[in-house]
């Protein structure tokens, strides 16, 4: 079979490459990434044979329990009459009572999303695209993964998560279970997870599945692992969201975080698996791609619908609030995850970065946000026609329709032209650390800008755009010369012409 073969060489590969990686950064905590240690024969040589297949039997349970968390997510229509597999309801429904038919039902379907015609439909890389890869720093360590950012062999970047095998995870299952081998398939069945939710939860706003590698299925533990368990997921790159330079950024930008926060959370609210809670809701979940906000850390993520007798069994918990939804009918906690997901974005968020500095035409619109979704008044699809009110009075410059037309006359313009020279001063959050740069809408808006700082003298439109088509705008106390510059326009004060020579 040179599919298997194949696999199972790649697997070999990456082991050996990634262990060579993790070498050559120093990173202990991996070092046993292609070790081959095993404590088997340290239980039957201390004649513990009767404890050993006890500890064998609660981590098999284990393993089938992480099975049940997947197997909806890998079948879709699981509750459907039939599966794509060919199984009836009843026959899917008495394996899933099962041990081993389900350790079989689980096989086939991982099998089928690693090897089979779904992985065509999945991604794009497997593990030969990790050949030749070369290890450019460790993004993060947890309890349970390792995040690398490498460079593939065309130098494309990209991150691979990967079980920490030094991480708490791992390390309490090895002293529970005494099987590394055994441990790190149970640990990787969050990765697994997480493949399955990156596949199934396909968003702008989600951080893109480009792959996956694992080996051929039918080893340790109990059967669908892959090699040793061994599975890594291949990320596209991002930057880790750094709220404190956030925090010093243009209004703009931090605008931006909480927009695309908010149509994550809108799409999450509807999603192909249901309303999903993102129950690990932190800022170190997220990371920016070209200054697009992305969800990285899905492993946390439940679909499950909280049940419920009345309403008191439907209570949000937070440090300083509390809230008390509906229960349904049905025995359902009504928006309980959606709202959770909102009072998260608020808090953690909201909160920080969206009234401060705000443009005034936008105060009291930010405010009715800040109040809607801290008191979780507005569902998602209220909160998110807010947010996209805001842009597009934001885009349109509609908000800025009190500002004279004249106080564009009492600047020149020289089209076609930048300067030199600059006597730059600075402001804040500018979109440069060494002069003041803005963005406005139009001249008219940079005028009524320069206006507002006394030393201010003139402004360069320098054909330069941000997210929204907004210009960006170089504020200047003076300059020297003029320069042809044919995206740029300059506008000075006609009290303040320049003398010197244009060159």
């Amino acid at each position: 079979m040179p599919e298997m073969g194949n696999s199972l060489r790649a697997a070999a590969l990456l082991a050996f490459v990634v262990l060579s990686i993790l070498v050559s950064l120093l990173i202990s905590s991996v070092q046993q990434f292609g070790a081959r240690i095993s404590y088997f024969s340290n239980a039957t040589v201390a004649g513990d044979e009767e404890e050993f297949a006890s500890l064998r039997g609660a981590l098999i349970y284990q393993l089938n329990e992480r099975r049940k968390e997947i197997i909806p997510l890998l079948s879709p229509d699981y509750d459907d009459d039939d599966d794509e597999n060919g199984l009836p309801g009843e026959s899917r429904r008495s394996l899933h009572s099962d041990q081993t038919q389900d350790s079989i039902l689980d096989y086939s379907l991982w099998n089928e999303i690693t090897h089979g015609s779904r992985r065509a439909h999945m991604d794009e890389m497997g593990c030969d695209s990790l050949v030749d890869m070369q290890a450019v720093e460790i993004l993060g360590s947890g309890y349970t993964k390792l995040v690398v950012k490498v460079n593939l062999a065309g130098g494309q970047p990209v991150a691979l998560k990967l079980v920490n095998e030094q991480g708490i995870d791992m390390g309490k299952c090895v002293e529970d279970f005494r099987d590394p081998r055994g441990c790190r398939e149970l640990v990787s069945y969050k990765l697994k997870k997480e493949i399955v939710l990156l596949q199934r939860l396909q968003h702008p706003n989600v951080i893109k599945l480009k792959g996956h590698c694992a080996g051929a299925a039918g080893g340790g533990g109990g059967g669908g692992g892959g090699e040793d368990g061994r599975v890594t997921v291949i990320l596209e790159q991002g930057n880790p969201l750094q709220m404190i330079q956030l925090l010093q950024s243009p209004w703009e930008d931090r605008f931006r975080v909480c927009l695309d926060l908010v149509r994550l959370l809108h799409f999450l609210s509807q999603s192909p698996l249901g309303s999903v809670a993102l129950l690990d809701f932190q800022p170190r979940q997220f990371v920016t791609v070209s200054g697009e906000l992305k969800l990285t850390d899905l492993d946390d993520a439940s679909a499950e619908e909280t049940s419920c007798q009345r309403d008191a069994d439907c209570t949000l918990q937070f440090p300083h609030r509390n809230f008390t939804l509906p229960c349904s009918a049905q025995g359902v906690c009504v928006g309980l995850n959606e709202k959770r997901n909102i009072y998260n974005a608020y808090r953690y968020f909201f909160t920080y970065l969206l009234p401060h500095q705000a443009p005034p035409g936008f105060t009291h619109l930010v405010d009715h946000i800040m109040n809607s979704t801290g008191e979780l008044k507005a569902d998602i699809n209220q909160t998110l026609e807010a947010f996209e009110h805001i842009l597009l009075l934001y885009k349109s410059g509609l908000h800025l329709d009190n500002l004279p037309p004249s106080i564009i006359r009492d600047y020149t313009v020289m089209r076609g032209m930048g300067t030199s020279g600059n006597a730059e001063y600075r402001c804040w959050p500018s979109y440069s650390q060494q002069g003041c740069v803005l963005s406005v809408h139009s001249a008219r808006e940079a005028a009524f800008i320069c206006n507002s700082h006394s030393q201010c003298n003139s402004f360069t439109l320098t054909g330069r755009k941000t997210w929204t088509g907004r210009l960006l705008a170089s504020f200047s106390s003076s300059f020297s010369h003029l320069v042809p510059d044919g995206t740029s326009e300059v506008y000075v004060k006609k009290t303040k012409a320049p003398e010197a020579s244009t060159v």
